[in-house]
């Protein structure tokens, strides 16, 4: 009985004990449970999430299924994956004591605050990645054995690196580049044995490469440029033979490249620009067998490149612009089948252009414009069918243009000016289907241009200037795109073709120095985006189109030096654009227009003719009236009666008017005022009483450094206007400025007029109606950004190029640039310098002001080409560089420098333009390209605001065909 009473109780026993065991496992794994549901909603609490990506991150889900959440078979949560969700917040520590988390990948967000304490505390953790935030503060203390992955790159953390770095042992890739981080590399980075990818790049890293990273051997990336690294290169770095990327640029290392590199057989990038190495090239570089793009430019290397560089068969670019190399270049190079883009631009490289450069080769680009080449262009450059850049400037080639050219479709941009070249352009040179800039001045060519058909649909600058061609010139060149057309110092004859009137698009035409005879065509008016003409030095004859007094830009008319007569048309230089005029030397008889553009005229500008009037500055005697004879003074005193009450009446008008462009004094209530205008409509339309009802709070507009801004309406007529009120009453140079009220050009606010009295002064603007740069332009898309950087450059260059004196912008922020409902960009010029002639001595505190700037206090046309391309960097980025990211960098420059070198388009490009990005990749490389050249370093090193017109709406409208690759080049 007992027994089977003891049998029975067995298995029921054992039921009890693993219902017992049941109970308490699944107690635990729903603790577990709990326990990670807390710790997601306590990290989701943390966050904001404008596009609701994490909207099924609730209880009634299980957390497995949520977005961005990975687990494993037992539901444990392993991955986090939130990456470019646009989340903001802080980050809270929760998501780090995930007891089975493997991989968090937060990256591209706008996260930000500082890096939790306990980050590191995860044993679990393998993967992590928070870089492209906007993180702040120090990296905080700690390790984590398994770690393989950290990425915190693209932020703004601060600080020195932790010396506990060396303890993340399994550590494979470690990249905190793009941050604002200091001190030296800490030595204890030497104990990550397995690391293969160590990136310490544009940071503030100080001292010397150790030498101890040559024990690092499963390295197989280095980059540590954009830093301010200094010391030479370390030879224990040839012992790194597993490494094919090796990035030390934009540092201040000195010394000669180690001869020890030849030992990285693996290598395939070395880029070492940007720094003060010196000596030759060491031979062993050219035994690296599996390089592909070398970098060497910009430093102070000498020696001659040697023929060893024909065991770089793979090799596909090689820079090394802009050192002291000296011989020949090497015929070794023209056996290397991948070489794409070769520049050596800016040497001392002497002898012929290898004979058989481009034949075996797949050249895209070529400069070896600057140095001192001799001899003739060889034949074969454009063999691969691919060169659209070729860029041979300033040397000493002879001969003709090689016949292969004229056949070379793939042409884009060529620039051989500044040589010897002869003879005359083949037929089919003329007929490039997409070449759009082509400048061959100051050679020896010759012969006529008029005899054959010009197709260059694509043609928007062509420059001839400063050879001796002959004839008559061609109707048309081909192009309706036609902005720059330079034919000035040749020997074209015959009249100017009335066809010119056609260039609708036509903003420079130079035909000077020529021997163009007959009358100025009438049709030319009909170029109503000309800013400048230039038709001095022929022999031209006949009067001065009456239409020219109504082209709409017209800035710099000279037509001195010819055989023109007759009377100065009575309203040329009404238009308030036409700033500068030279008439001289012609046969013009009659008064001085009483226009803006002869008011104040230099005496050599209307010299040699037999003209009377203007003010003392003309040179020129009063204008006298003829006696009349007898007989008519009866006539006269008959009629005298009838029309003099007119005569009274249009001279006070007229005297009236006159004096409301002069400088007058008003008194009111307030005091005696000082007032000009520049305009006659402005001057009858606002009064100072409408100037002093606008100082109100309701109606401020702005507020800067310099003063506020306040909106005033005219109670004449309801004209808007901009009133700046100047903290500084001796700020307005008033005796200095009246020039630039005429100043007109669709892309910049025009100056209304100025006031003041002894306690307060005002500067009076046209009102846009629109917003700044600043507030529209995280919403604009590329085609309008695109649109806006263009307008600029064009004000820019209206105001270098074409103005006399030339005017300077001063400095450009998003806040001077108002975008008005046609998404043109209007310029406000920046006080109180406003006229400036070559360089002004004063400082502007922003962050958009050249480095040269802020140490000499100089504006000049290049810090005004600095600032434009910082605008440029924010078009392309969304960044400014009064961004708090940047505050550890000397600029952004240095940081959009290590984007466009070193990363993928995606990693700087504005999130808000990233959609169609892969459509408009080659103009958005190409635009930040030239914002680097604009922002370069050295002043004399950035193109003028010509070039940069030129060059920028070339580049926006003809992308290059060549993606992700770094162009160098001078413009």
């Amino acid at each position: 009985m007992l027994s089977s009473m003891a049998a029975a109780k067995g298995p029921q026993a054992c039921s009890m004990l693993f219902m017992f065991w049941f109970l308490v496992l699944n107690s635990r794994m729903l603790h577990a449970d709990n326990q990670e549901l807390e710790l997601l909603l306590s990290f989701k609490s943390s966050l904001n999430d404008p596009l609701k990506y994490l909207s099924n991150w609730n209880p009634s889900a299980t957390f497995c299924k949520w977005q961005g959440i990975t687990c494993t078979n037992s539901s444990r949560i392993t991955v986090i994956e939130l990456s470019g969700k646009n989340i903001s917040g802080k980050i809270s520590s929760s998501v780090f004591q995930l007891p089975y988390i493997q991989t968090i990948d937060l990256s591209s967000n706008q996260l930000s605050g500082k890096l939790p304490d306990d980050i590191f505390s995860s044993s679990s953790l393998r993967f992590l990645n928070l870089s492209n935030n906007n993180f702040t503060g120090p990296i905080p203390n700690g390790s984590i054995f398994l770690l393989e992955t950290l990425d915190l790159s693209n932020n703004m953390l601060s600080g020195k690196i932790p010396q506990e770095i060396g303890s993340f042992s399994s550590l494979q890739f470690l990249d905190l580049g793009g941050n604002v981080l200091v001190g030296k590399i800490p030595l204890s980075v030497t104990n990550l044995t397995s690391l293969q990818v160590l990136t310490l790049a544009s940071n503030q890293l100080v001292g010397q490469i150790p030498s101890e990273l040559g024990q690092m051997r499963s390295l197989k990336w280095i980059y540590l440029g954009y830093n301010n690294l200094s010391g030479e290169i370390p030879i224990e770095l040839g012992q790194l033979t597993s490494l094919n990327h090796l990035d030390l640029v934009y540092n201040n290392l000195t010394g000669q490249i180690p001869s020890s590199l030849g030992n990285l057989s693996n290598l395939q990038y070395l880029f070492l620009y940007q720094n003060k190495l010196a000596g030759p090239i060491p031979k062993s570089i050219f035994g690296l067998t599996k390089l592909i793009s070398l970098d060497l430019s910009d430093n102070s290397l000498s020696g001659e490149i040697p023929e060893l560089i024909i065991k770089l068969k793979i090799l596909e670019i090689l820079h090394l612009f802009s050192n002291n190399f000296t011989g020949k270049i090497p015929v070794a190079l023209s056996s290397l089948p991948r070489l794409q883009i070769l520049q050596l631009w800016s040497n001392k490289l002497s002898g012929e252009i290898p004979k058989d450069l481009g034949k075996r080769n797949n050249l895209t680009v070529l400069d070896l414009s600057s140095n001192s080449l001799t001899g003739r262009i060889p034949e074969g450059l454009c063999s691969s069918g691919n060169l659209f850049k070729l860029i041979l400037f300033s040397n000493s080639l002879e001969d003709e243009i090689p016949k292969s050219l004229s056949t070379c479709n793939s042409l884009r941009r060529v620039r051989l000016q500044d040589n010897s070249l002869s003879g005359e352009l083949s037929s089919e040179f003329t007929k490039l289907p997409l070449v759009y800039f082509l400048d061959i001045s100051s050679n020896n060519l010759s012969g006529r241009i008029d005899s054959r058909k010009w197709e260059m649909p694509s043609l928007q600058m062509l420059s001839l200037a400063r050879n001796s061609f002959l004839g008559g010139l061609p109707d048309s060149f081909g192009s309706e795109n036609l902005e720059n057309l330079d034919l000035s110092q040749n020997l074209f004859s015959g009249a100017i073709p009335r066809k010119f009137g056609s260039l609708s698009e036509l903003m420079q035409l130079r035909l000077s120095k020529n021997k163009l005879s007959g009358e100025i065509p009438d049709e030319l008016s009909s170029c109503e985006k000309l800013v400048s003409l230039d038709l001095s030095h022929n022999k031209l004859s006949g009067q001065i189109p009456a239409s020219f007094s109504e082209m709409p830009v017209l800035g710099l008319l000279d037509l001195s030096h010819n055989e023109l007569s007759g009377k100065i048309p009575a309203n040329l230089g009404r238009v308030e654009s036409l700033v500068q005029v030279n008439i001289s030397h012609n046969h013009f008889h009659g008064s001085l227009p009483s226009t803006g553009a002869f008011l104040a005229i230099n005496a050599s500008a209307v010299a040699g003719n037999y003209l009377c009037g203007g003010d003392k500055t003309s040179g020129l005697p009063p204008c006298r009236r003829v006696k009349s004879p007898k007989w008519w003074f009866y006539v006269a005193c008959s009629l005298g009666a009838l029309v003099l009450l007119a005569l009274v009446a249009f001279g006070f008008v007229f005297i009236r008017g006159q004096r409301n462009l002069e400088l007058k004094r008003v008194e009111n209530e307030d005091g005696t005022w000082e007032l000009q205008f520049f305009n006659s409509k402005v001057s009858k339309s606002i009064a100072i009483d409408d100037i002093l009802l606008s100082m109100k709070e309701e109606n401020l507009f702005s507020r800067g450094k310099k003063g506020a801004s306040y909106k005033g309406k005219s109670i004449t007529n309801d004209m808007e206007f901009i009133v700046k009120k100047m903290n500084d009453v001796n700020s307005i140079p008033l005796s200095e400025i009246s020039g630039l009220g005429k100043l007109q050009h669709p892309n910049i606010v025009n100056l209304f007029g100025l006031c003041q009295s002894n306690k307060v002064a005002y500067v009076i603007y046209e009102y846009i109606e629109g917003k700044s740069l600043s507030e529209v332009l995280l919403n604009l898309s590329w085609e309008r950004r695109r649109k806006i950087a263009i307008g600029i450059a064009k004000a820019l260059r209206f105001l270098h190029c074409y103005c006399s004196p030339s005017v300077l912008a001063g400095y450009m922020s998003p806040e001077k640039i108002i975008i008005d409902g046609k998404d043109e960009p209007r310029l406000i010029l920046s006080l109180p310098s406003l006229l400036c002639i070559e360089t002004t001595k004063c400082f502007i505190s922003s962050a958009y002001v050249a480095p040269e700037t802020r140490e000499t206090k100089d504006i000049t046309e290049k810090s005004d080409m600095y600032g434009f391309g910082l605008i440029l960097i924010e078009l392309l980025t969304g960044k400014g560089p009064a961004d708090a990211e940047f505050g550890g960098h000397e600029s952004i420059v240095e940081w959009a420098r290590y984007c466009y070198s070193d990363c993928h388009l995606d990693m700087w490009i504005d999130p808000m333009i990233s959609g169609n990005a892969s459509i408009n990749q080659n103009e958005l490389i190409e635009t930040m390209n030239l914002a680097l050249h604009c922002t370069a370093t050295e002043p004399t090193a950035r193109p003028c605001a010509n070039e940069v017109s030129k060059t920028l709406e070339s580049a926006l409208r003809k992308s290059s065909s060549v993606l992700g690759l770094k162009f160098s080049s001078p413009f």
